[in-house]
Parts: structure tokens; C-alpha cells; sequence
């Protein structure tokens, strides 16, 4: 069953129970030998008790053997006893493997201020330890979903100048998602030898230009975490031209991952690709970007396959960025509709209605006042994202 993790890996799910019965709903990852760790975490100050612990671990070790995920208790805003019933699920995991605690990274996701069960977590135990080994990336990545219509997952290898090392991630999240390094997990795995800096380094940048690029309701979690780990099991190292290469298809996987969570994005039915051209600065870009994929009037004309690009271009002009009315350019799925501060192409609705049945949708902005691009993925709006998050905990 773990066909597709990479070398050195093996993983294990079980039914604790921690919200409903007959799922599985606790995850275990086990790196054969200790993993140079790459990590990025929410920026919300009430950060959860999980997040808390794995940076002790980066800061203080930087290598991890195993990754314990739960859904059902997000252990956020739970105090003291959050921390310690956090770090006792560390020291199951490390009597059913024969690892240290302290090379035990956490990961959980659910209702915010709810205790972990610790009863359930001390039952779950036998079922963890026997199924070790006998999950591949999709059955741990449903260990730890929510309200994920699917599991979200990539598998990719690579060919360096050693060697062929492979590349597996997974995901969890479709609300609260707006990733600022939301409800958003992700881990990575790769059996290649990479140095901790270099691992780092690279992990940031794909992170900043796949999960930092999404919006599903502008919502940043407070548990927010994706962690890479490499375990060198392969014998093969990245270093230099083919630590560039590794970086490429470690920022494809997250862009694939990137795009299944807001496609999967609660009550969603479309993903709007954003993409802002000319700006004053990639940071203005990135303002405005944002500023049209959070609009909810946006989002809403979006789901109800209107071509309303008059929401748009106010959602433009209200972003705070530098806009120069009659330099805009306005295109929605491939067809312009606003140049030189008025609608063009009137005669387009029709077409623009067949277009917007699709589950993509391309809005590109070009401002004319500067060099500045920025791209974000962002869901629409509809009524079933309010039924989900207005029934969330009942």
C-alpha cells in the first residue's frame, strides 16, 4: 500500500471516533530514518497548540522521524492543558513506534476550542501501530479531512543527475482558507538527500507561489501548516542544478494541491484564476488580486454565471492600489470588457453566459501603470457554503 510514497516512508490511519463513528479520522506518517524538516505556519496569533509544538521542533531540532494528524478537535484556543494533552499525543505515537517524542510533529484540524479527546487518541492506538505501513498518500490525506468533498493528493518523480527520487504530497482543506505563511494542512514527502537550508529555502518559495496564492473565503486558520519532510532514503542528492530541479516539481505538486483546495472550496462551483498585469508594484498587484477574489459580490456574479464585470472593475478601483481609470483592461474568459474607462463588446453576454458554465474562469486585469503581476486562484460564492458554515458545529 505505499506504492506511491517515496522511499524510507510508511503511513497509517485509524478510527478514533473524535466526531463521528466509522470514519477514519487519526493519520500517521513514519520516516524510517530521522528527515530534514522545511515548515511554514499560520501567521493567526491564536495559533494552535499543534503549530506551537512543531515549531519547537524546526527551531530546536530541524529533523523529525513521524507526523501524527487528526481531524475532529483543532486544539486551538485550548490553553495549557491544549499544550499538554498535544504533547501526550507525542508520546503515544512514540510507544507504538519506538521514536523519540520529541521527532513527532502534530498536525489537527476541526472546531476551535475543543480538547482532543485523549481517551479516543489511548483506543486508537493498537489499530494506528497495526496498519503502519498499509496506507498510501490518498488513505493517510483522509485521515485528517473535514468537510474535503475528495482527498487531495499528488505523487510526482523526479529524474536528478544520481538518481530518481520521488516527491508525494498531501492536503487537506476546502474552508476557512486563505493561507498566510484555512482550515489548510499539508505535508510533503521526498526521499531525496537535501540540505536543511536548502530544503527550507525552496520549500518557502513554492509555498509562497502555490498555498499563499489561494482564497476560498479570505478566512487564515489558526492552524495553518504544511511541513516537507526529506529523508535522503533514496541515496540520491539535490544539490545545485538538481536542487533547481527538485524545486520545480516540489512547487508543481503544491500548485496542483494549491488548486484541488479551491476547487473543493466549500459550496464551490468554479475557481476563478486572477490574474493582475501593469501594477505600480507585484505588491499592489497582489492587493487588488485579492481585493476582487475576497468581493463576495464578485464571487456571488461568478456562481450565478453572470458576466457582471462592472463588480469587478469597482472591486479594482476600491483596492486602494494606483489605478488610472482609462488605462484598465478588463478581459473575463478570454473576451474584453472594459478599455479606455467604458464597456466594450457589448454584443458578448451571450457568449460570455456559455463560457461562465465552465469550471474555470479567467479574469485578467491590466492597470498600464507599472510592471507589477501577481496571480490568485479564488472560489465563487453559493448558497451552500452559508448551509455548511451556518450548520458547521451542529
Amino acid at each position: 500500500m505505499e506504492k506511491d510514497l517515496p522511499k524510507g516512508f510508511r503511513a497509517s490511519s485509524a478510527q478514533a471516533g473524535f466526531k463521528a463513528p466509522n470514519r477514519y479520522d487519526l493519520g500517521l506518517i513514519v520516516s524510517d530514518r530521522p528527515a530534514q524538516v522545511a515548515a511554514l505556519f499560520t501567521t493567526n496569533v491564536f495559533c494552535a497548540a499543534p503549530v506551537q509544538v512543531c515549531r519547537e521542533v524546526v527551531r530546536e531540532r530541524g529533523v523529525a522521524r513521524a507526523v501524527v494528524a487528526n481531524s475532529g478537535q483543532a486544539n486551538a484556543c485550548t490553553g495549557e492543558e491544549g499544550l499538554a494533552n498535544c504533547r501526550e499525543t507525542r508520546r503515544l505515537v512514540a510507544e507504538i513506534t519506538g521514536i523519540a517524542p520529541e521527532e513527532v510533529l502534530t498536525l489537527s484540524t476541526g472546531v476551535i476550542g475543543a480538547q482532543l479527546r485523549m481517551d479516543r487518541w489511548r483506543a486508537a492506538m493498537p489499530e494506528l501501530k497495526a496498519n503502519l505501513g498499509t496506507r498510501d498518500a490518498e488513505g493517510f490525506t483522509r485521515a485528517f479531512m473535514t468537510t474535503d468533498a475528495f482527498p487531495k493528493y499528488a505523487v510526482r518523480e523526479v529524474t536528478l543527475s544520481g538518481g530518481t527520487v520521488r516527491l508525494a504530497g498531501m492536503a487537506k482543506g476546502a474552508g476557512m482558507i486563505c493561507p498566510n505563511m484555512a482550515t489548510m494542512l499539508s505535508v510533503v514527502l521526498c526521499d531525496a538527500e537535501v540540505e536543511g537550508a536548502v530544503w527550507q529555502a525552496m520549500f518557502g518559495r513554492a509555498v509562497n507561489a502555490t498555498f499563499n496564492r489561494v482564497s476560498v473565503d479570505g478566512d487564515t486558520s489558526t492552524n495553518d501548516t504544511v511541513l516537507g519532510l526529506a529523508n535522503g532514503a533514496s541515496g540520491v542528492t539535490a544539490s545545485g542544478d538538481d536542487a533547481a530541479t527538485l524545486e520545480t516539481a516540489l512547487t508543481d505538486i503544491l500548485g496542483q494541491l494549491a488548486y484541488m483546495l479551491v476547487k473543493d472550496g466549500e459550496g464551490a462551483t468554479k475557481v476563478m484564476h486572477i490574474r493582475v498585469e501593469g501594477a505600480a508594484s507585484d505588491a499592489e498587484a497582489e492587493t487588488i488580486a485579492r481585493t476582487v477574489g475576497h468581493s463576495q459580490l464578485v464571487k456571488t456574479a461568478i456562481y450565478g454565471k453572470d458576466a457582471n464585470w462592472g463588480r469587478i472593475v469597482a472591486a479594482v478601483g476600491r483596492s486602494g492600489a494606483t489605478v488610472k481609470p482609462d488605462a484598465l483592461v478588463l478581459t473575463l474568459c478570454g473576451i474584453e470588457r472594459f478599455r479606455n474607462g467604458q464597456p466594450v463588446n457589448d454584443d458578448a453576454e451571450d457568449r460570455l453566459y456559455e463560457l461562465l458554465q465552465g469550471n474555470d474562469v479567467d479574469i485578467h486585469i491590466s492597470l498600464g501603470v507599472g510592471q507589477g503581476a501577481y496571480t490568485l486562484l479564488a472560489s465563487d460564492l453559493s448558497h451552500d457554503y452559508v448551509t455548511l458554515n451556518s450548520d458547521y458545529r451542529s
